[in-house]
């Protein structure tokens, strides 16, 4: 049935036409004066997602087969090859691991190292990057020559040992901490941040009497948050991850970070693992090593990766929202 107002089947597409040309212009207003229009897909957008597609599941991959194969037996491995998707649901590996108290001191380590260590750093690093940072500091361009003096040249290993031993850190868990208390390079970058930051903001700092630690922790660190935390999480992970210093200077086992821990496991299988994983098993099945190994380094980087998404967030924030602009 036709509106009142349309006589025939002609008045009726003229008035469809009306009423769209109307939607189209409201369209218009709204978009900002001109008609939006739907992006078609060309081939190369193809080409770009299928390229993309293919690096993102080369990166993924090796963490999902070790993800499988830490969860996979013996029998499962030798009866589907290639070991493409999870077959079985084991979890001895898992519990191998848990029921070694190698295990629990080497996490003790790594969490000690990570956390006085990475607080030394951040502590550290910025105290030194902001008065760097000072123009007005004697002897400023002297300081800045000797700090990237070290980028370039250093005293090499057998130095390092010696000086090391000879203040009475080998074997001792700050020598995981104090050799690397400062990187050059970060602090090289938090220099020129807070050199890039407006003077003003300082000057008005200055104008209510604050000194320069007042400065620094109350005016410049407030508003660095997300410079902050791009530069924890980078020593927090260096900090997990380390193991040189420790292959180096520490030879009691009980102190040996996590790391060297997942280096024993993956290199150097040892037969006690063996027997404690056999224990909870039939007699008739045969321990899988590679499954305890996968175990081992799930659990290794699974703490860091729960922290990142946390701290993810402040790499795309602004540096300096709200703060004042010249």
């Amino acid at each position: 049935h036709w509106p009142a107002e349309i006589s025939n089947r002609r008045s009726y597409d003229y008035h469809c036409q009306q009423s769209g040309g109307k939607r189209r212009r409201r369209r218009a207003v709204l978009t900002g004066g001109r008609i939006m229009k739907k992006r078609k897909i060309s081939l190369f957008d193809v080409i770009l997602y299928l390229v993309f597609g293919l690096i993102a599941l080369i990166t993924i991959y090796p963490f999902y087969n070790v993800l499988i194969v830490s969860l996979a037996n013996t029998l499962a491995s030798a009866t589907y090859s290639p070991y493409l998707y999870p077959h079985v649901f084991d979890l001895t590996g898992y519990k191998t691991i848990m029921s070694d108290t190698y295990f629990y001191r080497s996490l003790g380590t790594t969490l000690f190292v990570t956390i006085v260590g990475t607080t030394l750093n951040m502590v550290f690093s910025v105290t030194a990057a902001y008065v760097l940072s000072r123009k007005r500091l004697i002897g400023r361009k002297f300081f800045l020559s000797a700090i990237l003096f070290t980028m370039l040249f250093s005293g090499g290993l057998i130095p390092t040992y010696l000086v090391v031993s000879g203040l009475g850190l080998d074997n001792s868990i700050w020598s995981m901490i104090f050799p690397s208390m400062i990187s050059t390079y970060y602090l090289i970058i938090m220099k020129n941040y807070f050199v890039s930051l407006p003077a003003s903001l300082e000057e008005a700092a200055r104008i209510d009497g604050a000194n320069e630690f007042v400065v620094m922790t109350r005016i410049f660190i407030p508003i660095s948050k997300p410079f902050m935390a791009t530069f924890l999480l980078f020593y927090a992970v260096e900090r997990w991850n380390e193991w040189w210093n420790a292959y180096l200077y520490i030879s009691d086992k009980n102190i040996k970070p996590l790391q060297i821990y997942l280096r024993d496991v993956l290199v150097n299988f040892n037969s006690q693992l063996a027997t404690q994983a056999q224990s909870m098993m039939s007699s008739h099945n045969k321990v899988f090593d590679q499954s305890i190994q996968m175990a081992t380094i799930i659990i290794t980087m699974l703490p860091i990766l729960c922290v990142y998404p946390f701290v993810q967030k402040y790499f795309v924030k602004g540096v300096l929202v709200g703060s004042v602009k010249e």
